[in-house]
């Protein structure tokens, strides 16, 4: 396998990670019948925005690059708004 091919595979999943954010939003929504977006949501599209800025990086294309920075820097501070209710749900355990 050449260097090439191990780097599209990692664009590929990392888009696909980030296509598969959405299809974890909508399966939750459509079973608590109200628009929720679950923590597994913020994971998706935050490991999904790391594999494609990474491959970004690889293909060195600045515009890919500065589209997932932002989303990466977004992502992970949903996440950390959720970790204060992580942790008062873990503590009532």
């Amino acid at each position: 396998m050449t260097e090439s091919t191990v780097w599209l595979i990692i664009g590929f999943i990392g888009q696909g990670l980030f296509f598969g954010r959405i299809l974890v939003q909508w399966i939750a929504s459509e079973r608590r019948g109200e628009s929720v977006v679950p923590r597994s949501f913020w994971y998706f599209s935050i490991v999904g925005s790391l594999l494609l800025f990474a491959y970004a990086v690889h293909q060195r294309d600045i515009v890919i690059m500065m589209g997932q920075a932002f989303g990466i820097l977004v992502y992970g501070r949903n996440l950390t708004f959720r970790r204060p209710k992580l942790v008062a749900a873990e503590a009532q355990a």
